[in-house]
């Protein structure tokens, strides 16, 4: 009798929301902390599912260095900036923005990762990642995040979103290369960043 070959075939059943496990925070740490994830898997939680992050190419890499020294020669006392650092918005979202800028010192989260009251700002660097982290914005808002960026590098613009909400943020602002950004603390201006400062010069 001849042996039938059978010729694996794409899936095409997509489970449905209801199907789909979703992991809290406390499970996705848990995890996280038994080293079963590398730093070579490149993973965070998003709505409670596992999402793989975007690969950086050189000018999201050039951003994320321009805007983290553009921070770093402005921020006041007691406040610090993050760079690739979880952020833990409960119940079901521990995001890993490009920078953020967290209260206190580093010694402050050996224990534990900031969460959205210990921030005053995060920032996404977009290129292929964009639609991704415009969709970002409503967990960070949602989170009560106060204030958050996105250097577009596509746009070649900084969007600036606040007035958080469960909805998502109630403002965005749109600062083209030409443009200061105010930096907010507390609801008060403690300085302005030139929005070319961050973007990296084009080839």
């Amino acid at each position: 009798m001849a042996l039938e070959t059978i010729t694996p075939t794409a899936m095409d059943w997509t489970p449905s929301p209801e199907e789909i496990y979703r992991l809290n925070v406390e499970q996705y740490e848990s995890i996280v902390s038994s080293g079963l994830f590398t730093k070579r898997d490149r993973l965070h939680l998003i709505n409670g599912i596992l999402v793989a992050k975007a690969t950086k190419k050189p000018p999201h890499v050039i951003a994320c260095e321009k805007t983290r020294d553009a921070l770093q020669r402005i921020v006041p006392a007691g406040w610090r900036v993050m760079v690739k650092a979880p952020v833990r918005i409960p119940m079901y979202n521990e995001p890993e923005p490009d920078l953020g800028l967290a209260r206190g010192r580093a010694e402050d989260y050996e224990t534990r990762h900031p969460e959205p009251a210990d921030l005053a700002l995060v920032i996404e660097v977009a290129e292929s990642s964009l639609r991704q982290d415009r969709d970002l914005m409503r967990i960070y808002s949602n989170g009560g995040v106060p204030t958050a960026w996105i250097v577009n590098l596509i746009d070649r613009q900084v969007e600036v979103f606040s007035e958080p909400c469960p909805e998502g943020y109630r403002s965005r602002q749109v600062f083209d290369a030409s443009q200061e950004i105010p930096l907010l603390i507390d609801e008060a201006v403690l300085g302005r960043i030139a929005a070319r400062d961050l973007l990296p010069q084009r080839a």
